[in-house]
């Protein structure tokens, strides 16, 4: 069975917790082996004008990149990152916790547990207060 649509179901819990204004931060991480591509961070971001843009920043050994994209752009960008080269992406809410994790055989599993963060992303704060979400 694929991994990708219990990580399509993990990325519907990323866009409810921007939408219910709970969302600390996103990380993709645990590379298979010594990789070029150490993590990804994915941040919430407000643009010119109010628009709303998630920040991805991908970590590399001598560098890091980084790129703008919307919810969903940011989905289509990511995916192809998930088994390769990473097997987990932690999403910190003010709610839980949400793993997603790829074992060795490559199936997929969310888990959740007691959050981390008790605020919010600043920009997720920044939103509510402005009524954008």
């Amino acid at each position: 069975m694929s991994y990708e649509p219990i990580f399509a179901l993990f990325w519907e819990s990323v866009k409810q917790s921007i939408q219910n204004g709970t969302y600390a931060k996103l990380t993709l991480a645990k590379t298979i082996g010594d990789t070029e591509l150490k993590n990804i961070y994915v941040r919430p971001v407000l643009l010119e004008d109010d628009v709303f843009s998630l920040s991805l920043s991908a970590k590399y050994k001598t560098e890091e990149i980084e790129s703008f994209h919307t919810l969903d752009e940011a989905f289509i960008v990511l995916a192809p990152y998930m088994n390769n080269p990473f097997l987990t992406a932690l999403l910190f809410t003010t709610e839980n916790d949400i793993t997603f994790k790829l074992n060795k055989k490559r199936v997929g599993s969310i888990i959740e547990q007691p959050p981390t963060f008790k605020n919010a992303s600043d920009v997720i704060i920044e939103m509510k207060e402005k009524g954008i979400i």
